[in-house]
C-alpha cells in the first residue's frame, strides 16, 4: 500500500495546476503517469448540460473509435435459425433464446453487450430490470435491436462504444488502453466527444458541453480545453 501512496501522491503532484489543457498535452500527462502493473483503461467522463429525468433531455448513443477499446468484447445475441447462425458465425460468444433468457435470470452475466433481433424482443423484453441498469439491454437507436446480426456483432467486436447519460449528467467511456499511442487516444478522445455533441438532444438547454476530463484507470483525472476537443 505503501508503494501505491507513493505513485498516488506523485501522480497527483504531477497533475497539479494543470487543467484545461489541449488534448495532446492532457493524454501525454495520463500516459506519463500510469504505473499500474496492468494496461491501464483511458477513461473520459463528460459533464452535460442536461437532466435526463426528462426524456427530451436523454443523451445515448454509439461511436465506432477510430483506435478501438483495446479490450476483448463478449457478444450474446438472441436469434433463432439463420440469424442465429450468422451471430456465430460473425463471432458472438453467446447465442440462444428461451435459454439464454433463463441463463441470464439465474445471475449469469457473461457478456458485454447484448444483441437481438426484432422478434426475440418479447423474451428479451422480460429481462429489463436485469440488463437496463447495466446498459446492456437492446436497443434500436444505438443499432443493437437489428436484422443485420453480422454487421452488429462485428461493430461490437472492432471498437464500438456505446454511451448513455446518467442521473447527475456524466457519461462515462473506457476509450482505449494507456499502451496505445498518442496520437490513436487523442483520436479516440475527440471522436468520442464528437459523437456525445451530436447526440445533443432536442430539450437541452444553454451550455450542452460542460466539461471533458479524461484518466487512466487508477489516475488522477485532467480536465480539457473544450475547444481543443471539439474543433471549435
Amino acid at each position: 500500500m505503501a508503494k501505491l501512496g507513493k505513485r498516488t501522491k506523485a501522480a497527483r503532484e504531477a497533475f497539479a495546476g494543470k487543467e484545461l489543457i489541449t488534448v495532446e498535452d492532457a493524454v501525454a500527462l495520463v500516459k506519463t503517469n500510469a504505473k499500474a502493473k496492468f494496461d491501464e483503461t483511458l477513461e473520459i467522463a463528460m459533464n452535460l448540460g442536461v437532466d435526463p429525468r426528462y426524456a427530451d433531455q436523454m443523451v445515448r448513443g454509439v461511436v465506432t473509435l477510430p483506435n478501438g477499446t483495446g479490450k476483448t468484447v463478449r457478444v450474446a445475441v438472441f436469434a433463432r435459425g439463420p440469424k442465429a447462425d450468422e451471430a456465430k458465425a460473425a463471432g458472438a460468444d453467446i447465442v440462444g433464446a428461451e435459454d439464454l433468457m433463463e441463463t441470464i435470470q439465474s445471475g449469469k452475466i457473461e457478456f458485454d453487450r447484448c444483441i437481438a433481433t426484432p422478434d426475440m424482443m418479447p423474451i428479451v423484453g422480460r429481462l429489463g430490470k436485469i440488463l437496463g441498469p447495466r446498459n446492456l439491454m437492446p436497443n434500436p437507436k444505438v443499432g443493437t435491436v437489428t436484422m443485420d446480426v453480422k454487421a452488429a456483432v462485428e461493430a461490437a467486436k472492432g471498437g464500438e462504444v456505446q454511451f448513455k447519460v446518467e442521473k447527475a449528467g456524466v457519461i462515462h467511456g473506457g476509450i482505449g488502453k494507456v499502451s496505445f499511442s498518442e496520437e490513436q487516444l487523442a483520436q479516440n478522445v475527440r471522436a468520442f466527444v464528437e459523437a456525445v455533441a451530436k447526440a445533443k438532444p432536442a430539450g437541452a438547454k444553454g451550455n450542452y458541453l460542460k466539461k471533458v476530463s479524461i484518466s487512466s484507470t487508477m489516475g488522477p483525472g485532467v480536465s480539457i480545453d473544450l475547444t481543443s476537443a471539439t474543433g471549435n
